[in-house]
């Protein structure tokens, strides 16, 4: 598994070179959010579909 920073470089040099700020900022923002959950599997750290409903009933 790569580090964060050369996960953060590779997805960068996989943009358009007309990319801006905020296209980078929101690829970053994904490829944490997609690491921290894979992080989460690994961890065991999820909720059964059964969890889910019963949460999502108390919204």
């Amino acid at each position: 598994m790569n580090t964060a920073k050369q996960d953060a470089l590779d997805a960068i040099e996989r943009l358009p070179k007309s990319a801006d700020m905020d296209e980078i900022m929101y690829r970053l923002y994904v490829l944490d959010k997609i690491r921290k959950g894979r992080q989460a599997v690994a961890e065991g750290n999820t909720l059964s579909s059964e969890q889910l409903k019963r949460e999502m009933e108390q919204w």
